[in-house]
């Protein structure tokens, strides 16, 4: 794999195993990557790693309220997932795609006569080289114009429209599908790749917090006659959560930037149930990075919005997060790294291993797991 420029030549002799790339990996058949979602929503299984006990177990989501610990704070994520993907063509006419990397929420554009323009990030990719100056056209009312290239495709660029923004993806963008689901988007996914708690006016991630697409209202509810609570907080997930670490020392590792939102209700949610030794339960590493960054920003549980950087990898102390939902990720990716912070490598590879042994589906459209 392509190495980030950043990184420097180590002996990985030298790197102690926890830092070490090469140890982030594990054997997975092709055939057990979920290309499509669960045939019903929250019929997906649950696989549950407790680690006080050291041992496993084998459910269905449907079943999670059976292990969850009582009176429980439930923290999601309700970004909502931007059809970012555009398809379009260059004034000579040759093909081109562009997917969008800059969260909605966060363009600011600059008006120009009836037309607006804004300067976001993104992807781009055609049959030739993409240059500074390359133009791609989507409709007689949008138009992008790349202004930088950098490493592994991405590029900055002017983003041109006239009237709204929002409306031109939601009328003609793609869902930015992972790499690793091998077909193109479908009608069905603009159901099944959000969550049923996505909250509209919080549209622009590039990606789906995938442990939240389990839940059902059904779900929900049965969860709150129980006595669990619900928080919300907002992520906008960016491409980065699928690009691998490509430093042999992790450590060197450049964390790519997100926007997180964390409310002074949900904040105060959150201190009420630590003060009355109450766990809080965060749906995603996506809510636990908004926790765990706001918390890195003011050094405390308080109300944040704004980027977060934080890289969490073993070694990292959790001061918010005191169990975790997710589902199963990518070898040599961040979010592998995460949760090997908050479970230990060794233990989360095994229960990889056990799950994978026991047919689980993994990464965004698989199997869920609950680490106690």
């Amino acid at each position: 794999m392509e190495r980030d420029s950043y990184c420097t030549n180590k002996d990985l002799e030298t790197i102690p195993e926890d830092f070490r790339l090469s140890s982030y990996t594990y054997e997975l058949p092709e055939d057990q990557i979920a290309q499509h979602p669960a045939d019903k929503r929250g019929s997906s299984r649950l696989f549950v790693v407790d680690r006080k006990t050291g041992e496993n177990h084998a459910a269905m989501f449907a079943d999670l309220a059976d292990f969850l610990p009582k009176n429980a704070l439930l923290v999601v994520n309700n970004s909502k997932v931007l059809p970012a993907r555009l398809y379009g063509k260059r004034p000579s006419g040759g093909k081109v795609e562009f997917l969008m990397l800059t969260p909605l929420p966060l363009i600011e554009p600059v008006e120009n006569g009836e037309w607006k323009n804004a300067t976001v990030e993104g992807l781009m990719r055609m049959s030739k080289r993409v240059k500074v100056g390359t133009v791609a056209e989507f409709g007689d009312d949008l138009r992008v114009e790349v202004t930088a290239t950098a490493e592994f495709g991405r590029c900055e660029a002017t983003i041109s429209w006239r009237g709204d923004l929002k409306d031109h993806f939601l009328n003609q963008g793609h869902l930015p599908l992972p790499p690793y689901i091998k077909r193109e988007d479908t009608t069905a996914d603009k159901d099944r790749y959000q969550t049923v708690y996505a909250d509209d006016s919080q549209l622009g991630s590039v990606a789906a917090p995938t442990a939240g697409l389990h839940f059902t209202e059904e779900m929900r509810e049965q969860l709150s006659q129980s006595g669990i609570e619900w928080a919300e907080v907002t992520l906008y997930v960016g491409y980065g959560t699928f690009s691998p670490v490509r430093c042999d020392d992790i450590r060197e590792h450049s964390m790519h930037k997100e926007y997180i939102e964390l409310s002074e209700e949900t904040a105060q949610k959150i201190i009420q149930a630590k003060k009355e030794g109450r766990p809080v339960i965060a749906v995603g590493t996506t809510s636990s990075r908004v926790l765990e960054g706001a918390f890195k920003e003011a050094g405390k549980i308080a109300p944040f919005k704004g980027s977060t950087n934080i890289f969490i990898y073993p070694g990292y102390t959790f001061n918010v997060v005191d169990h975790m939902i997710t589902n199963f990720h990518l070898p040599e990716s961040s979010l592998l790294m995460m949760i090997s912070a908050f479970a230990t490598k060794q233990r989360v590879l095994e229960g990889y291993a056990d799950a994978i042994a026991q047919g689980f589906r993994v990464f965004s459209y698989g199997d869920s797991m609950l680490i106690l």
